[in-house]
């Protein structure tokens, strides 16, 4: 564990580095962008050690930013709106994210990501931009396992911003295996406004949608397969709501035409 990896347990550090980055940010999502969100009274009345919030993904950075917001802006009773950004004052600070090692090297900003409560896990499938099949690193279970014992964790369980990409068994693995309270996050409107790393804008003006779910209902006990598939259903990245979407879209040109 390096010096920066380290930095993000202590709670001032990651403090500091949420009012530094959310300062920097909140304009982004909330004024040159305007940002939707729903379902903040599914999250309020949580435990504040093993939660598992899963999440479809658009960008490394803006999604994550997105939510220490919206938490943070719950923690000071704040529903389904961030408001003024005076909630970073006192931010919410048992939070980590689960982020691909190698999306998390090599830059500058990436070491205040990292201090802001990464688990940097390797990719399952791909590495170094080829595809890799290998089995889940134990060493990268225990860090999100010892995350979940004392905080809430974020994770993408398709592990890339690609839209419908399959999900990562690794997930149903962690769910079988700690039984969290799991909460479904769908968000939209981020892969438009913001370029892939969620760093620069690519359209302003853009409408941001974060809806969080009520919590799963899940038999831990079932095959990670039937797992994996109900959170994926949940997520709406699943084959069925590909469908649904290719089906939404040719109706649109069909209108339109």
């Amino acid at each position: 564990m390096n010096f920066t990896d380290k930095l993000k347990h202590f709670k001032l550090v990651r403090s500091i580095i949420y009012i530094v980055v959310g300062f920097i940010t909140y304009p982004g999502l909330a004024i040159i962008n305007k940002i939707k969100i729903t379902g903040t009274e599914h999250i309020k009345n949580l435990p504040k050690h093993n939660v598992l919030f899963v999440s479809n993904h658009q960008t490394y950075f803006a999604d994550v930013m997105a939510f220490i917001h919206i938490f943070c802006a719950v923690k000071w009773r704040k529903e389904n709106r961030l408001g003024l950004p005076y909630y970073l004052l006192f931010p919410i600070t048992n939070l980590y994210y689960v982020a691909a090692e190698e999306t998390m090297k090599g830059s500058f900003i990436s070491r205040f990501f990292i201090m802001a409560g990464a688990i940097m896990v390797k990719r399952t499938w791909r590495a170094e931009g080829k595809e890799v099949r290998r089995g889940l690193d134990p060493s990268d279970t225990r860090k999100i396992e010892e995350a979940l014992s004392t905080s809430w964790v974020i994770t993408f369980p398709q592990g890339t911003t690609k839209p419908f990409a399959p999900g990562r068994k690794g997930t149903a693995f962690l769910i079988k295996s700690n039984r969290p309270i799991v909460v479904p996050v769908v968000i939209n409107g981020f892969w438009r406004a913001f370029t892939k790393k969620g760093l620069t804008f690519k359209k302003k003006g853009s409408l941001l949608t974060v809806r969080f779910k009520p919590p799963m209902v899940i038999d831990y006990d079932a095959p990670n397969e039937v797992i994996l598939d109900q959170v994926m259903d949940a997520i709406e990245q699943s084959k069925k709501f590909m469908l649904l979407g290719k089906h939404h879209r040719e109706n649109n040109v069909a209108t339109t035409s």
